[in-house]
């Protein structure tokens, strides 16, 4: 040792915790793992101690006793760096707060395209013994990833409904109750001649035709090789999510008395504002489409919130800074990524997982575009 230095620091161990509480170590480490078993006089001395000594449990060596990786892999959809998906990025956070919140990490995968390198990404990530489980977004009914997670027995909580006769470890929202609601302010507003605007999204091989959006976590989903059988290239495609956001809203406008205009693809929204018989409120299944509509409202010479109620889906920062601002549906994206990460964790205990999935609610929030 030369001179000026000094001897490195012993690493803090569960003993010297363990002395200094004047408790066992089984004791804290039930205090760390499962606090509910231990007293809470001795709980708090064990966790006085451990914040004295600044201890952290060594996840090496619990990961070789348990088995868990204390790491949950997340399959990212595809995403443009140069255009962002700021609904994607909201998940993403909300994700790793939730995992964090439950002493997990998680491990961003990007498997290539198609459903072989998909099924190899999981594969891998299995074989190498990298994670606890998997989250999945964009979930399509007859999704090649839901099913070979399941084939492989991984554990998984998805992001949209999973198909009948495959594992119902998911979580969602109500896109027909939620455009339903829509349709129920634009009544309250007094509008009596209303139209949806959709979005079309098309398989490889031809243009994606007007803003797209994901069943809750991607406005730009993959229209790919997972978007069911049947799927030519170039041809629309309509998202599940989508057509129940089409459906519920057109099921309750009519419900209400309201006349539902048809309306055009994002190319001839001008055509449907000309004109004494155009539609006085439209609503657009997701913010980027509502955007369409600014511009064409602004283009015919329609004030958006006086002469033309706007409203989107998803809440996007995009929505609060458009003038006027934005009436959109909100996602719990919190609410959806502790509940994804608690439905998974329940499986890698072993904890038997029954049911139909969960739906949580979503929020309209009003602001000045639908008057």
């Amino acid at each position: 040792m030369t001179e000026g230095t000094r001897p490195a620091r012993r690493a803090t161990t569960i003993a010297d915790v363990a002395r200094a509480a004047g408790v066992s170590r089984q004791t804290v480490s039930n205090a760390l793992n499962a606090p509910h078993r231990v007293h809470p006089d001795t709980l708090a001395r064990v966790t006085a101690a451990i914040d004295r000594f600044g201890y952290r449990p060594d996840q090496s060596a619990r990961s070789l006793r348990t088995g868990e990786r204390r790491t949950i892999g997340y399959l990212a959809p595809v995403d443009d760096p140069f255009d962002p998906n700021p609904l994607m990025a909201g998940f993403l956070e909300a994700l790793v707060d939730a995992a964090g919140a439950e002493g997990h990490r998680v491990l961003l995968v990007r498997a290539a395209p198609g459903e072989a390198r998909t099924r190899a990404a999981i594969d891998d990530l299995v074989a190498a013994r990298q994670v606890d489980g998997l989250v999945l977004a964009d979930v399509l009914p007859e999704d090649a990833r839901v099913a070979h997670a399941a084939r492989v027995g991984v554990p998984f909580a998805s992001f949209g409904r999973t198909a009948p006769g495959l594992p119902q470890h998911w979580v969602d929202i109500d896109n027909a109750a939620a455009t339903a609601e829509i349709a129920r302010h634009l009544a309250e507003r007094g509008h009596r001649r209303v139209g949806f605007v959709g979005s079309v999204v098309r398989t490889p091989g031809g243009p994606a035709d007007g803003p797209a959006d994901g069943a809750g976590s991607s406005p730009r989903p993959q229209a790919g090789p997972d978007a069911g059988p049947g799927s030519v290239a170039g041809a629309p495609v309509e998202l599940p999510w989508l057509a129940a956001r089409r459906a519920g809203f057109h099921r309750e406008a009519r419900r209400l008395g309201l006349e539902v205009v048809p309306v055009p693809e994002a190319g001839s929204l001008r055509t449907l504002l000309r004109g004494r018989d155009r539609p006085t409120a439209l609503a657009a299944d997701n913010d980027l489409a509502a955007l369409d509509v600014y511009e064409a409202a602004r283009a015919e010479g329609l004030l958006v919130g006086r002469d033309l109620a706007v409203t989107g889906f998803h809440d996007t920062p995009l929505g609060r800074h458009l003038y006027p601002p934005l009436t959109s549906v909100r996602l719990p994206l919190r609410g959806i990524a502790a509940a994804l990460v608690g439905l998974l964790l329940a499986q890698v205990r072993g904890e038997q997982v029954t049911g139909a999935g969960l739906e949580l609610p979503t929020e309209l929030v009003v602001r000045a575009s639908s008057g």
